[in-house]
């Protein structure tokens, strides 16, 4: 077992890589009560054409399947795991994102117990034809949910105008008419082809005994047989360029909303502290520009243009990385218009000094020692912002060692006026 120690935040990391491929990470906190544990596999949304495990083809499954897998991977002939863990004094959940497919449990009691059941339950799959048609109908209501949200519709309208051939611009959830198409075949084919142990990351935080503990999941894995670990061919468009420039929706909703749009169309770094460091880069450019305590979100604030629903976020992931600048206004396409005038200006701008970014950089270190504090946080964050052998607590590091140039070069690269798009939901009008 490998051990890394964290001088500047006072962390030792465990890791290791079991024989059949999974990959383990161990993360004591002994001051604390609670522990959460965080299975993962790298499969999310988006991958919906593939080659199927011992498979010579590729083939598309319909979208909303590994959200649908998620939820029937709770369910076993015997009974509902949620049930389970409750006995055993532990709450549990999951959550599907465009990329990665996370099973976690949160307890202070039995925590080998516990972990044994997330790691049994996730390796040991349970479909029926019966049991997959009972989860259509909860899941279309799920659906129906988040497309009443005017916000989760705000945000899927940008993305569908930036990738408007690319699956990242279907609801994580797919439709009510995809999920019909799914069937209990169809969740093996995605399981076997993406929960091999090779594509997974365990990431258990809190009080815990790394040798013991790190002990115990060798020998629940050990008991276990898995077919061989085989490359995962993913299928994606190849047209980047593709960006819509603008669209409209109108919704049942009582104040106008927009949201600005960039689509990252240029090469990104392939070493993974390269790309983290793009990352930071850019989260620092951003809030230079239009963080809320700038000199461009104040003037646009004071010309009414924006309020305080008024934010941003830049994403960067395994085939995609965008930006999106969103919030209610009575000028949506001014606010919109001043925004993309800012960014595409970027460089003359008064906000971009050392000074400034020295002072946010600081803020930002403030906000990451502080979140350490949630092992919850630090489980999610963990799992999500693995680039390579970088992680989330090489983070101090990278902040500080970026400079005013490297912020300027991201803008350059990433701020292309080819790549923007507008979306802007307005309220219905009324019919007599």
């Amino acid at each position: 077992m490998n051990k890394t120690e964290y001088s500047q935040i006072n962390e030792t990391l465990y890791h290791e890589i079991l024989p059949n491929g999974l990959t383990v990470y161990l993360l004591p906190k002994n001051d604390y009560h609670k522990t959460y544990g965080l299975f993962s596999t790298n499969y999310g949304s988006i991958d919906n054409e593939f080659i199927p495990y011992n498979g010579n083809e590729k083939i598309k499954v319909p979208d909303g399947i590994a959200h649908f897998l998620e939820h029937k991977l709770f369910e076993k002939e015997d009974g509902d795991v949620f049930q389970l863990f409750g006995q055993q004094g532990a709450s549990a959940n999951a959550f599907t994102s465009f990329t990665k497919t996370s099973y976690l449990f949160s307890t202070t009691d039995q925590i080998e117990k516990n972990l044994m059941t997330l790691l049994d339950f996730v390796q040991a799959p349970y479909f029926t034809e019966e049991t997959v048609n009972k989860e259509k109908g909860i899941i279309g209501q799920e659906i129906q949910m988040y497309e009443d949200d005017p916000n989760w519709r705000l945000f899927f309208g940008i993305l569908n105008n930036l990738y408007p051939n690319h699956p990242l611009h279907i609801d994580i959830a797919g439709t009510v008419e995809s999920i019909e198409e799914i069937t209990a075949e169809d969740l093996y084919t995605c399981y076997r082809t993406f929960y091999q142990p090779s594509n997974m990351v365990l990431f258990v935080v809190g009080k815990l005994e790394p040798e013991q503990l790190m002990e115990k999941i060798r020998e629940n894995q050990a008991t276990k047989e898995f077919p061989p670990a085989k490359e995962i061919v993913r299928y994606f468009p190849e047209n980047v360029n593709d960006v819509l420039p603008i669209s409209t929706l109108e919704s049942t909703i009582t104040h106008e909303k927009f949201v600005l749009g960039i689509k990252g169309i240029d090469r990104l770094p392939e070493k993974g502290i390269e790309l983290l460091r793009y990352k930071t880069a850019m989260r620092l450019l951003l809030q230079l520009l239009l963080g809320s305590t700038s000199q461009n979100y104040l003037k646009l604030y004071n010309e009414g243009l924006i309020d305080d629903s008024f934010g941003f976020e830049f994403s960067l992931d395994r085939e995609f990385h965008f930006a999106d600048f969103s919030g209610d206004s009575d000028k949506p396409k001014q606010a919109a218009e001043k925004i993309k005038e800012i960014l595409l200006q970027f460089e003359q701008d008064q906000e971009l000094t050392e000074t400034n970014l020295n002072l946010l950089k600081k803020k930002m270190l403030g906000q990451y020692f502080q979140s350490l504090n949630s092992i919850e946080y630090i489980a999610n964050q963990f799992t999500q912002s693995l680039f390579g052998d970088q992680t989330l607590f090489d983070l101090p590091e990278i902040i500080e060692s970026i400079h005013l140039e490297d912020v300027i070069n991201v803008g350059r690269s990433f701020i292309q006026e080819e790549a923007f798009s507008e979306f802007y939901m307005k309220p219905k009008k009324e019919t007599k």
